[in-house]
This record gives structure tokens, sequence and C-alpha cells, in this order.
């Protein structure tokens, strides 16, 4: 008679044993695996033992090449980069949160019966019992991806889920630190093979007539507005003031840098002549230069829009 009554009073501390046993089990597991426990049909119902009091973050994966799982096997390193992080934390706070892993291939039966059909997938269960018992624990919360698959998202929307904050710190890149100090001394080492380019004056005035050509010839506008070549029809010269043609911006740009070179040889070539009839001859021949470019222009303006009255006026004057 007494039996069953001393079967009661000992349920509480069986129940309590048999949850320190499996605890106890977890956080082996999770030591011998740098703080991921490799999941099958049994250790899942251990880690999610209905009076647990941990928590668990579990990973929902297909890592086969049978698979073909992408997406699983670019989030793995986060999560394995995170599950580690949290492996440093004194134990006790990360004996208190397990991340546990579980393949497809492992138990295809688990899947079916969570509903999971697609991967990665991360489930966090809440602790059933203890201080940080929740409300609904067999209400798993699933894991938002929409912050991609990097591991710094990850460890942050996990926190919420872990005694303390997951101590997670992005490794180093030392790629692209190497590829900086590669550049870096490059460039201070070809610095004095360039700095007698860099300090001419004829180097910027080159750049400085080069980009007035770009802006001024309306390369900017057929670039911005996505314009053609040329139309449809062959034709290059597009008519009215509103819109250009690629071949009429080129032709444009020609122009205008063949009149800013007879400029420059008018103004700084000729007058260096020591000879006055070379002078003289240099001269006559930029300025039939300039006048045949102006009136190239001026042809150029009229058969894009000649019905605008200073043409009809500049071409009386000519």
């Amino acid at each position: 008679m007494l039996l069953p009554f001393f079967f009661l009073l000992a349920l509480p501390a069986i129940v309590i044993a048999s949850r320190d046993s499996t605890h106890k089990q977890l956080v082996k597991l999770a030591a011998e695996n740098n703080g991921v426990i490799n999941l099958d049909a049994k250790t899942f119902d251990l880690v999610t033992s209905p009076n647990r009091d941990w928590s668990a973050s579990i990973h929902f994966t297909a890592l086969d090449k049978r698979r073909r799982c992408g997406p699983c096997r670019e989030f793995d390193p986060s999560w394995t980069a995170v599950a580690k992080a949290w492996s440093k934390v004194p134990s006790s706070e990360r004996d208190s949160h397990f991340f546990a892993t579980l393949d497809f291939d492992s138990a295809q039966a688990l899947f079916q019966k969570l509903g999971v059909h697609s991967a990665p997938v991360v489930l966090n269960y809440p602790p059933a019992a203890g201080p940080r018992k929740s409300a609904r624990p067999d209400s798993p919360i699933a894991h938002d991806f929409s912050s991609g698959f990097d591991a710094q998202p990850l460890a942050e929307q996990l926190s919420a889920f872990t005694p303390v904050p997951i101590p997670f710190r992005p490794p180093i890149d030392w790629a692209m630190w190497g590829t900086v100090v590669f550049f870096a001394l490059s460039g201070v080492l070809s610095l004095r093979f360039l700095a007698p380019i860099l300090c001419n004056r004829w180097v910027w005035a080159v750049i400085t007539v080069l980009t007035s050509l770009v802006m001024t010839s309306g390369y900017m506008f057929t670039r911005i507005r996505g314009m053609p070549s040329a139309a449809p029809d062959g034709s290059w010269i597009a008519s009215g003031f509103q819109t250009q043609y690629g071949q009429e911006t080129t032709v444009v740009a020609t122009l205008y840098g063949l009149l800013s070179t007879s400029f420059l040889m008018l103004t700084l070539v000729a007058p260096l002549q020591a000879s006055p009839a070379r002078q003289r001859t240099q001269i006559y021949l930029w300025l039939g230069v300039v006048f045949i470019l102006f009136s190239a222009l001026v042809s150029f303006f009229r058969v894009k829009n000649g019905g605008t009255p200073h043409f009809s006026q500049l071409t009386s004057f000519i």
C-alpha cells in the first residue's frame, strides 16, 4: 500500500535526475563538435524534451550533394561560426542554450512531421521549465532570413533567445587587407615615377580640354537618355535640340576639338616662329582651318534645326 505513495513522492526527483542526465549528455555532444550537436531523430527528442530548462536553436538543412541545396551550403559556414562563438561563453550561460543541426538525410520522417519543406530553416525552441520558461514552449520561433545568410545578422537575431548576447566577431578578411596594402605600396612606389607626369601642366591642359569636349558635345545627354548611335533608317543627325544620337555627339566633339587645337596653334605655336614668313604662313593656315570648321558647324546646326532665325542671319553674314 505504501509503495505507490513513495513512488509519487520520488517522481519529481526522478524527473529532475532524468533532465540532468539529458542535459549532461547534450553538453558533452556540443563540446565534441565546436558547439554544434549533430542530431538524429533520437537526439532531437532529447534537445526538445518537454521538461527542458534550456533553449535550443536547431538548423534544418540538406548538405548532401545529391540534394543540390546551394543555400544550405552557403548558410552552413555562418551557422558554424556563430555556434563556435557561443561555445566560448562561460559554461553557466553556454549550457543553457544549445546549437544543433539536423540534416534531411538523417531524419526525413522528422522533417515531414514538423512540416519543414525547404532548407535551410532555423527553429528556436524556448525553455519549457526554469526561470526562462516560455509561455508557449511547444511553439518554436523561426529565424527570419530577410537579412541574408551572413553570420553577423544571424548572431544578432539569435541573441534574443540566448541567456546572454552571442559574442560573435567577424573574422579578419586577410585577402581584402592584403589587397589594400598591396595597392597602397604600389601607389607609393609608383608615385616617384608618376610625379613628373602629374605635375606637368600640359597633362592637365589635355585632361581639361578632353573633359570640356565630353561635356559640351552632348555625351552625358546621350548616356543619360540612352540614345542609340543612329536612327533606324541610318541617319545620324536628330532633328531639333531636344534629342541627339551617338554619332552626332562624336562629330560635334571632333569639330570642337579641332577648333580648340586651331586656336592653340594660333596663340601658342605661331608666335614662337622665328621666321616672319613661316609665322605668316601658319597664321593664314590656322585661320583658314578655323573658318572651315566654323562653316562646318554652321552647316551641321542648319541641318539639325534650320528654322531658327539666327542661322539665316549668320549665313547671310558669312
